[in-house]
């Protein structure tokens, strides 16, 4: 049958989990390839793993403890990185190390968890995604994709450079804030599907692909949700028939696209390039030709 891969109730959650991380992962990767700062979701997934830990912990969700924590370290990144200074980078390095450490040691001290529950929430697994995880993924997805599609020129011009944002009049500091969150909701959305260690290839990957061949940034955003959405989905049902981990086909994929669309990006550079001498070699023509026709009426 072609379509069985539909017909097992956690294959339906997975692929509706898997549709919403293709769209908020590349969403919001864009900003933060913009910003530079395409490590960041790393670094979140990282502390998320003591959102997970905590939530086994004391028998909560998961997800939302995941979302929590990961909020309140998105947060401490952004003190960090506005008044870190010299000291910034080991003050992120002792808070995404002691993320990963809190998580195992939580984890561990729970009566209901595991390190086998730990890796399903590191490297994803189609099997877990419950349906109470479905609807927190649905409820952070439409506040990533409401935050990144409504406030995209904002954010846009945040990313771009901050100071000339700054003297536009937009609130800079609140903006920077807003990403880093939108950033960390997006992992926990994330993790069911891909896992929290590769999560931020995702967010990455699809966006690096859509810039080799395009331009502008709405064509760049568009095209990157339509890659991510694609591998995700396709990542999926491969690895229900081939019984392969997730999260490695999906980033697997996503690279295999981009080698693609480099490939593809050096010819179309060159037609471009051909374009645009022979527009100029036209516009040299005519010009003397008015130029002569302008001299004929003087006289």
């Amino acid at each position: 049958m072609l379509f069985e891969f539909l017909n097992p109730p956690f294959m339906q959650r997975a692929l509706i989990a898997a549709v919403l991380v293709g769209i908020t992962a590349p969403a919001i990767g864009i900003y933060l390839v913009q910003r530079r700062q395409a490590l960041m979701g790393d670094g979140i997934g990282h502390i998320a793993m003591t959102g997970v830990g905590l939530g086994f912990l004391l028998s909560t969700s998961p997800v939302w403890m995941a979302t929590a924590v990961a909020v309140a370290g998105a947060v401490v990144m952004e003190l960090i990185r506005w008044y870190g200074h010299t000291r910034g980078d080991l003050a992120l390095a002792m808070l995404f190390y002691g993320g990963m450490a809190g998580g195992v040691m939580l984890i561990n001290l729970s009566d209901t968890g595991s390190n086998a529950n730990l890796t399903s929430y590191l490297f994803g697994s189609l099997a877990t995604v419950s349906e109470s995880d479905v609807v927190a993924i649905c409820v952070l997805a439409a506040f990533v994709v409401l935050v990144t599609v409504g406030l995209r020129r904002q954010l846009f011009a945040v990313s771009q450079d901050e100071e000339f944002a700054r003297v536009s009049g937009l609130p800079v500091r609140v903006l920077n804030l807003l990403v880093a969150v939108t950033a960390a909701v997006t992992v926990t959305v994330a993790m069911r599907v891909v896992g929290l260690l590769l999560v931020s290839a995702l967010m990455v990957v699809p966006v690096a692909a859509a810039q080799q061949i395009t331009k502008s940034f709405k064509v760049t955003f568009v095209l990157s949700v339509v890659i991510g959405t694609a591998v995700t989905l396709t990542g999926t049902v491969t690895s229900y028939y081939q019984d392969v981990p997730p999260g490695a086909t999906i980033v697997l994929l996503a690279i295999a696209v981009f080698v693609a669309l480099t490939a593809l990006a050096a010819p179309l550079a060159r037609r471009r390039a051909r374009a645009s001498e022979a527009k100029g070699a036209e516009c040299t023509l005519e010009v003397p030709a008015a130029r002569r026709g302008a001299d004929d009426v003087r006289v």
